[in-house]
C-alpha cells in the first residue's frame, strides 16, 4: 500500500476504535536532519578573570547601536541569516557546533592547528588558563552592551535551523554584540602574540570562530563585527594589567617548549 493510500486507512481505523484522530496519529517528534551542540548547561564555567576591579570600558559606547531592521544593513543581516540556513548539516555547520563551546576543548584544538603548536591544559597550562580567564573578562564588557541594546536574535519568532538547542537564552540574551565574536578575536590576538610565526593563520581562525555564529544562526554579521571591536578593546585593556602580562610572558615560554615537542596532531592537511 502506498503512503498516500495508507493515511486514510489509518484515520478510518482510529475513528472506528472510538479514539480521536489526534490521539491515534500522535507519534514521537522526528529528530532534526542536522546535528546541534550540547546544551549550554554542559559548558564549564571559566575561572575568574583578570579585571577584578572593573574593566573601565563602556562596550555600548564603543560599538554604538545595532542596525535597525529596516535599514540596508539590517536587511542584509536578515538575508544572510536566511541564506546560511542552507548550511545545516554541512562541514561548516559541524565547525560551528565545535566553535559554540567556550569551555576550551574544541577552541584549543582549532587554534593549535592554526598556530602550528599544541595549546591546552597539558602542553601550555598558563596560556590555557589565561584564555579562559579572558572569557570571564569578556562578559564584563559584552553583557552590559547586550542589555543596553536588547537586539533580538535571528531565530526568535521562527523555527529555522540553528546549531544549538533552542533554550531560553535564545529569547532573553541579546544578539548584539556577539560574545563569541569578542572571545574568538581576543583569543586570536593573544595567541598571535605568543605564536607570531603563524599570526595570519591564527587571526583567520579567530575570524572564522566568530563567523561560525552566523553559520549557527544565532547572530547577525553586524553582531560579530561589534564583538571584534570589543575583543580588540579587551586585549588593549589587559595589556595594562600586571598579572595578565606576567602570565603572557610565561605563555610565550610554554609555547616555545610545546613547539619544540613537535606539531599538533589531528590537524587536516588543508
Amino acid at each position: 500500500m502506498t503512503r498516500t493510500a495508507l493515511l486514510p486507512a489509518v484515520v478510518a481505523g482510529v475513528l472506528l476504535s472510538g479514539c480521536s484522530p489526534a490521539q491515534g496519529l500522535l507519534s514521537p517528534p522526528k529528530a532534526a536532519p542536522y546535528a546541534v551542540s550540547p546544551s549550554t548547561a554542559s559548558w564549564a564555567k571559566p575561572p575568574p578573570g583578570y579585571l577584578t576591579t572593573g574593566i573601565n570600558l563602556d562596550g555600548a559606547l564603543i560599538v554604538g547601536p545595532p542596525p535597525t531592521p529596516d535599514s540596508p544593513r539590517g536587511k542584509a543581516d536578515r538575508a544572510t541569516f536566511e541564506t546560511t540556513r542552507k548550511l545545516a548539516g554541512t562541514p561548516a555547520w559541524n565547525t560551528a557546533i565545535a566553535d559554540a563551546d567556550l569551555s576550551g576543548v574544541h577552541g584549543f584544538r582549532s587554534f593549535s592547528c592554526a598556530a602550528g603548536v599544541t595549546i591546552g591544559p597539558d602542553a601550555t597550562p598558563t596560556l590555557a588558563r589565561l584564555l579562559l580567564r579572558m572569557t570571564d573578562d569578556a562578559a564584563t564588557l559584552y553583557q552590559p552592551a547586550k542589555a543596553a541594546f536588547q537586539r533580538p536574535r535571528p531565530p526568535v519568532g521562527n523555527t529555522r535551523p540553528i546549531c544549538v538547542p533552542r533554550e531560553k537564552w535564545i529569547e532573553t540574551d541579546g544578539s548584539y554584540p556577539s560574545g563569541h565574536g569578542l572571545i574568538g578575536w581576543s583569543w586570536a590576538l593573544v595567541i598571535s602574540e605568543v605564536a607570531p610565526e603563524h599570526a595570519s593563520a591564527v587571526l583567520a581562525r579567530g575570524r572564522d570562530f566568530g563567523d561560525s555564529r552566523v553559520v549557527c544562526g544565532v547572530h547577525y554579521p553586524s553582531d560579530i563585527e561589534a564583538g571584534r571591536y570589543l575583543g580588540s578593546a579587551l586585549v588593549s585593556r589587559l595589556h595594562q594589567d600586571p598579572a595578565f602580562m606576567a602570565d603572557l610572558a610565561k605563555a610565550r615560554a610554554e609555547v616555545a617548549a610545546s613547539r619544540a615537542n613537535g606539531a599538533p596532531t589531528g590537524c587536516s592537511a588543508a
